[in-house]
């Protein structure tokens, strides 16, 4: 079964299509968009190691020749190093403006390799098949690409939206447990800002998805991306509604950008945390009940997510450096930075003036739990 989403965007519209065997059916699925029948793939090692030869076989299997470029795995690959090897690489496969690159991995390939094919020549078309939970549930899906530099994440980029997502749920089954649980941070998120009974059914059936089943995946996946294809359909660049996405994040790039980008916190890991402070945040300003809070924390805690400060490894910089770090986010506006709080489970919305102090005390108590 193949759930498929439209992403609504005029002439630039393009389908999400969510469902298992994907890859194996690439070949198949990604042929009309070919001028020429040829494509270049560009992944991390980790995925090439055990998905490339499927793929590279399911193209091939319809006459599509095929190269591949594979970059380093991790978080650390996002950066000007990387996104300039890819795009020469490109450039030295003759890449023209009618043919298509693959970006074939979790979210820091999607991020790289769409930033690459937005300057490459102007602009290329680009497909994003993505191998992890994250990037099938959100970064795969919108068009925001970039890279991250010493000043902050995704800082650099550009809006570039792929010709077409292909969210294959068989490769899920061989991520380890900790890649899974940092997309499910993502899932929880599309409940807790705009779908509370979605947030409901993810109490109920958030085990099973963790535990394998191909059901509660599917359900997932599709209903993570029709919510955010919904918000990019209305606000594609991000001047209002699209910011709702963002829920966890302004807390999540800062611990980010703390940790040095590395295994000590995965982005999705980051959003969970981010998500119970600003759900915190939200209750102290009397925005939302005290019950919210700990019902978030409560089901995050059930599946084994990281929930406090106190479960990153490893020293982190005071509550005052945290909120410093913060006003290099890119919700920054007129200096002013943007929250995203909550009225309750289901009921975000933008929030332009927080207080400063609201936010320190909320990170001089989480850091003291520590």
């Amino acid at each position: 079964m193949v759930n498929i989403v439209a992403v609504d965007l005029g002439a630039r519209s393009y389908e999400v299509r969510i469902g298992g065997d994907l890859i194996a059916r690439a070949g198949t699925e990604i042929a009309p968009l070919l001028r020429r029948k040829r494509v270049a793939i560009v992944t991390d090692e980790t995925v090439a190691a055990a998905h490339l030869p499927a793929l590279t076989a399911a193209l091939e299997a319809e006459g599509i020749a095929t190269a591949a470029l594979a970059l380093p795995a991790g978080e650390g690959t996002k950066g000007w190093e990387n996104l300039a090897r890819c795009t020469e690489w490109l450039l030295e496969q003759k890449v023209e403006r009618r043919d298509v690159v693959v970006a074939f991995g979790g979210g820091v390939i999607g991020d790289l390799v769409g930033f690459s094919a937005a300057i490459l020549r102007r602009g290329v078309r680009f497909v994003q098949l993505p191998t992890t939970l994250l990037a099938q549930v959100d970064s795969s899906v919108g068009g925001k690409t970039g890279i991250n530099t010493a000043q902050g994440k995704n800082l650099v980029g550009a809006f570039h939206q792929p010709s077409l997502v292909l969210a294959d749920i068989d490769v899920l089954g061989t991520l380890p447990d900790r890649d899974l649980l940092s997309g499910y941070g993502e899932v929880v998120k599309y409940g807790l800002l705009g779908d509370a009974a979605f947030f409901d059914w993810l109490e109920d059936h958030g085990p099973a998805l963790r535990q394998g089943d191909a059901d509660a995946r599917l359900r997932a996946v599709t209903r993570s991306v029709e919510m955010k294809a919904g918000i990019v359909s209305r606000d594609e660049t991000e001047e209002g509604e699209r910011a709702l996405l963002n829920l966890g994040h302004t807390f999540c790039h800062a611990l980010e950008k703390a940790t040095g980008y590395s295994d000590r916190l995965l982005h999705g890991e980051g959003v969970a945390i981010g998500c119970a402070l600003a759900f915190e945040l939200s209750s102290r300003m009397g925005l939302c009940s005290q019950e919210d809070p700990s019902r978030v924390r409560a089901h995050l805690r059930s599946m084994g997510m990281k929930v406090d400060l106190a479960d990153i490894h490893g020293d982190l910089p005071g509550a005052e450096a945290l909120v410093t770090l913060m006003g290099q986010d890119k919700k920054v506006i007129d200096g002013r930075l943007r929250f995203i709080l909550a009225r309750g489970i289901g009921q975000a919305f933008v929030a332009e003036d927080v207080p400063g102090d609201a936010v320190l005390r909320l990170l001089q108590d989480a850091l003291a739990g520590r």
